[in-house]
């Protein structure tokens, strides 16, 4: 049995990675025999693993319709944006620590970069220096969650590189006030635009069927 949840515990890293990668895109199934073929191994420690993904949300279970990756509501994703806005704004409220952390050493992005990754890089540095650890784990549940939007809604927004090195560099300077402002209109942007993220994203995924 420790055999069968360690290797559940290196799937579930494995698949959250793809996740977030986009690997797998909103409104796609998931297939738990595929997936086993995939990793060698039998669908027992996959869907630990997928049960697991569920209960963080990167995953929705429609019964006998099967498992998808979650296709949003207009409601939803909104919802997601404001509770990430809020949380990202109370962190800045704690400030952080001054020892020197790895996530300081994000670069400037160019225009070839994984602007998705270093975006889920960021939140969650500014979340985890507070030291709060249900803060952290907050942050990081719906910095998981939006990560596939992310990538899928990158065309619809202008000037996401410069807007994400607005949001570093106060960051890296510890500059509270512009931070938290680059953050609100980081989140306004967005919520703004949620119709037209949601229409995408059922466009995409009626594309895989």
């Amino acid at each position: 049995m420790n055999a069968i949840h360690t290797k559940s515990t290196f799937l579930y890293e494995r698949i959250r990675r793809a996740l977030q990668a986009g690997r797998y895109v909103p409104g796609q199934r998931i297939e738990p025999a595929a997936m086993a073929r995939e990793f060698k191994t039998s669908q027992t420690p996959v869907r630990l693993a997928l049960y697991r993904l569920i209960g963080e949300g990167m995953i929705s279970d429609h019964a006998r319709g099967g498992l998808f990756v979650p296709l949003l509501s207009d409601l939803m994703l909104r919802d997601r944006y404001e509770w990430m806005e809020r949380l990202l704004l109370v962190a800045c409220e704690i400030g952080w620590s001054e020892t020197p952390h790895r996530h300081r050493k994000l670069l400037t992005l160019g225009d070839d970069s994984d602007l998705a990754k270093a975006t889920w890089k960021l939140f969650d540095a500014i979340a985890e220096e507070t030291g709060k650890r249900s803060l952290h784990d907050a942050v990081r549940r719906i910095n998981d969650q939006l990560a596939p939007v992310r990538r899928a809604k990158e065309s619809l927004i202008d000037n996401v590189h410069a807007e994400f090195a607005d949001l570093h560099t106060a960051w890296r300077d510890r500059d509270v006030t512009a931070l938290k402002t680059d953050i609100s209109a980081y989140h306004d942007r967005r919520k703004q635009l949620v119709p037209k993220i949601v229409a995408l994203l059922i466009e995409q995924s009626e594309h895989l069927h």
